[in-house]
This record gives structure tokens, sequence and C-alpha cells, in this order.
């Protein structure tokens, strides 16, 4: 299916301001605020987009791409590939515009998004996390028919997340940097379009966890690579198995460099957030701000994307206790 997709080009910022408009009274503009913190740590601010509606910034790009389908596309109904939170975000959309929408899920996500979706009115279809990236590559899964909304490789989807860096420049017009974390390359693909169309001179950061680096290697090497030592971890929003092609020559002209962090790093970060900002985040949105405290995004003003905050609370618990320990 691969070779009837349109070449990629850039996402302009008048389809970031177009996306904004439309997507106004489905989202919220999520606030930016400044982390309190001693003379020793970079100056970081937080986009808390885990105050979404479905507490995930997926919601921009599923409530853009859904806005956009035509009138025989909804009659189809809709259906997309998730971890959890595209899935929430395009279960979202679709349920408020009445459309039906399929889900396959990786089976290994946390109950608090299957149970998300499942009450968002979303058919699940349980898969194994290859077989996921499999069918995101191949654009089709067997059995699963309607119009196909790509949780990340989308021009619509990549625009509505977009609008995020409209914001973050509104309410931080001195950053430095922005740090997000990259799982397909949706997300930094958007921001990064919209802040190096306004301010070119901000410096836009991925960041994986070590046990997922595809876009960490792929920067190193300059070309979209294969990452061979890929584990499950408890960061399921983020890193990935591979860097696709299509998403590398997206993201190449708008991102400056991918970092990486350690999971206890990450758990660190969430601990962090729970203690210092009484924020709940999920694994892949802490990510940023555990790049941003080891200072290799510079000094600051440094803006670390809080992406999400699904996760099991039991689970978050946990981690968050867990300190100096190896647990995956």
């Amino acid at each position: 299916m691969s070779t009837s997709l349109e070449p990629v080009r850039p996402i302009e910022l008048a389809q970031i301001r177009a996306a904004r408009e439309r997507i106004a009274n489905t989202i919220v503009r999520t606030p930016l605020i400044r982390l309190q913190l001693g003379p020793e740590y970079p100056d970081i601010r937080l986009k808390l987009e885990n105050l979404q509606p479905i507490n995930a910034y997926k919601l921009r790009g599923a409530a853009n791409a859904v806005a956009l389908l035509s009138k025989s596309e909804r009659e189809r109904g809709v259906w997309t590939i998730s971890a959890g939170n595209a899935g929430q975000g395009v279960a979202y959309a679709a349920r408020a515009a009445g459309v039906p929408c399929v889900v396959v899920v990786v089976e290994t996500a946390p109950k608090s998004k299957l149970e998300r979706m499942k009450t968002l009115g979303a058919k699940l279809i349980p898969v194994p996390y290859e077989i996921a990236w499999k069918a995101l590559d191949e654009r089709s899964f067997p059995g699963v028919d309607g119009t196909f909304i790509h949780p990340f490789d989308d021009d619509n989807f990549i625009a509505g997340h977009g609008t995020m860096g409209l914001e973050i420049l509104e309410d931080a017009p001195d950053a430095a940097a922005v740090i997000a974390s990259i799982g397909g390359g949706g997300l930094i693909t958007g921001v990064g379009s919209a802040i190096k169309a306004l301010k070119p001179q901000v410096k836009i950061f991925g960041v994986e966890p070590e046990t997922a680096t595809p876009a960490a290697l792929s920067f190193e090497k300059g070309s979209p690579q294969v990452f061979p030592n890929w584990k499950a971890s408890f960061v399921d929003g983020a890193g990935g198995q591979s860097m696709f092609p299509r998403m590398w020559e997206r993201m190449r002209p708008v991102v400056d460099g991918c970092l990486v962090v350690t999971l206890e790093e990450t758990k660190n970060a969430m601990r962090f957030l729970a203690e210092k900002a009484r924020i709940i985040s999920e694994g892949a949105g802490a990510l940023p701000l555990a790049a941003a405290l080891t200072g290799k995004a510079g000094k600051g003003p440094v803006v670390a994307i809080v992406s999400g905050g699904n996760i099991d609370l039991k689970k978050f618990c946990e981690l968050i206790a867990q300190e100096n320990s190896s647990e995956r």
C-alpha cells in the first residue's frame, strides 16, 4: 500500500494554524508551568498534555484527522493502531463525530488505556507489539475495514500536534529548547514544524528510553535505522523497533537531535513530577524531564512536554517507590 502514499512534504504553518481553529472546541489549551528547582538545575518548564480529556496529547492530531474525513470516509468507520494513547484520541474524536472506531491495540498496553478505549466505544483487537508495528508499516490488518488513520505518519495528525508548538512559544517565548518523546515521530515533527517556522533558533530534541532507541541511532548514523536490541518496558508510549523512513524524512529538517535516558532516570523523573508538581505521568511523559535534568539540552529555558498521564495507578506507585532498582 505504501506505493499509493503521497510524498512526504513539510507541514506548513498555515496548516497548523488552521488545525488550531478546527480543534479548539475539542482539546484543552494546556498550561505551561515552571518547575521550581534549585540553581543547580536547568530552568525547566512543563507543557502539561496529561491534562487533555484523554490525558494525552494524541487528541490534538486525532481530532484534526477525524474532522477532515470526507462523508464517505466517515460512513466506512475508522480504525487505527496504538499502544493506547492514539487509540484513545481517535476513539474520542470518532465518538464525538458519530463514527464507528476499531483499534488494533498492543496487547501489553496498560489496563487504564484499554478500559478508556472501551469506554469511548472502540472495538479492540489486541495483538503482540511486533504485529502492531508490522501493521503500522503495511497500513493494513486482516479483517479490519474502514478508513485507516495512521497514528503518526499522517499530515493531518501531525498538523494537529503542531498546535502545541504554537502554545509553547506563546507561553514561553524565551524557550531555548523543547524536548519531546519520540515513538513514531508525529509529536516532535508537529511541534518542531511549528516552532522552527516561527523561531528557528529554538533547539528541538527528541528523547527515547535506553531499551528502544531507533531515532537516536538514526541521528547517529544519518539514516533511518532498525534498533536490534529492542526490549519492552514500562515506557510503552515511546521508543520503537525501527525508524520509519518516511518519518525520518519528516523529522530531519525540524529536529536537532535525539537524547537517550535510562529507565532509572525515567522513574526518577516520574517521582520528581509527583513530588515537585503533583503530576502523574506515564513513562513516555516523563522522558523529556529526565532528559532535561541531565543538562544535555542546555541550561534553559527548556520546555519538557509531559505527553501523557495514562498509567495504571498501582504500577505508577510501584515505579516511583523503587529507588536504585533495575525493574523494567
